[in-house]
């Protein structure tokens, strides 16, 4: 039934789709669709505007206007058919969903070591040892075949970028698990980390963070997901410097 009432508004002019709005809704109503933010149904949205302070570019308003009523039932329906990744249902279409969250892949590694030129520098050029898809955390299911009695190296986004021969040196046939503990949202990290503990033997878990201090945040969210879990994995953190050598 439709009402008037307070919603979110976006301004498309104003967003450039960073996504950063998306973890501080409560709800899952905020989607990024073809480089823009958008609500996945209006009875989804409280209108409470918890979302607006994520913004950097103000594109996040809330107004006044005839919506479908906010819908707790609705929400509780929706929140649970994205975890479980059947996200359609009839109240509110789900857009902008990312595909790895309901195609998994176990990929035969690449494999194969030469040596070849980058910008006229002599460089090894590798197969990449990746067996699995996907990598990023917020998009890998507790029950993917590929985590079970797995060795997780749980990285954070920046060593990839850091670590000049990460896949040889740190990843081999271990899983890896990816993500930033500043940007995202570290209580869906614990939960979803603790959901995988959970439902997993996992032999080890190794954290690969760097030397900055919002990267230790990484190893609290896995200490957090082990109580949670109830569990117990062996852990080795690593910190990389900002160079890309071990400390």
């Amino acid at each position: 039934m439709k009402r008037m009432r307070k919603i979110l508004k976006i301004d498309e002019e104003l967003c450039d789709g960073c996504g950063q709005c998306v973890p501080d809704c409560a709800e899952g109503s905020l989607r990024i669709v073809d480089g823009k933010a958008r609500l996945a149904a209006d009875n989804l949205c409280d209108g409470l505007g918890a979302c607006l302070g994520a913004c950097p570019t103000g594109a996040l308003t809330i107004i006044e206007r005839e919506a479908d009523e906010f819908d707790e039932e609705a929400v509780e329906r929706y929140l649970a058919q994205q975890k479980a990744g059947h996200p359609e249902n009839d109240t509110a279409p789900a857009v902008g969903r990312c595909p790895s969250t309901t195609t998994i892949r176990q990929i035969v590694p690449a494999g194969g070591l030469n040596t070849g030129q980058v910008r006229g520098v002599p460089a090894l050029q590798a197969g990449s040892p990746l067996n699995h898809w996907p990598i990023q955390l917020r998009l890998v299911s507790p029950n993917a075949p590929f985590l079970k009695d797995a060795d997780i190296v749980l990285a954070a986004d920046c060593c990839l970028a850091a670590v000049a021969d990460f896949h040889a040196r740190y990843l081999g046939d271990r899983v890896l698990l990816m993500g930033c503990p500043k940007f995202d949202d570290g209580s869906f990290y614990v939960q979803r980390l603790a959901e995988i503990i959970a439902a997993n033997t996992l032999r080890s878990i190794t954290v690969l963070i760097m030397e900055v201090p919002c990267c230790s945040a990484m190893t609290s969210i896995v200490d957090q997901a082990m109580n949670r879990a109830a569990a117990s994995v062996p852990v080795e953190q690593i910190t990389i410097g900002i160079n890309g050598t071990q400390l």
